[in-house]
């Protein structure tokens, strides 16, 4: 999937996002580490400097719960990539962070019911 212009009408063009698919057990060992939680999940997300990112998703993670939230696998992982590079703007979980994300998904055709 491309996600260049979501990632410039979020973050901006001169954010340098990175994109990296982990497996379970990385995405537990990562979760772990930098949140304390032992279990997979489906989206992290980093900021390494002012204009610098990374999101780290777990592909088997999403498809279980796309199926969960009665979504296939490319909307649900719009979703996430939606959701966490709001993360990397500095939003936390709320009204305004719902209200973005549903913005950004009537933008583009990870549409969401």
């Amino acid at each position: 999937m491309h996600f260049k212009k979501l990632k410039n009408d979020i973050l901006g063009k001169d954010y340098s996002l990175s994109i990296a698919y982990v497996d379970e057990k990385k995405s537990e060992e990562i979760n772990k580490k930098y949140r304390g939680k032992d279990k997979p999940t489906n989206v992290l997300s980093f900021a390494l400097r002012k204009n610098e990112g990374e999101l780290v998703l777990c592909k088997p993670v999403i498809r279980r719960e796309a199926k969960n939230f009665n979504k296939t696998f490319s909307q649900f992982l719009g979703f996430l990539v939606i959701h966490g590079m709001l993360h990397l703007k500095g939003l936390k979980h709320g009204k305004k962070m719902e209200k973005l994300e549903k913005k950004y998904l009537s933008r583009t055709k990870f549409l969401i019911k």
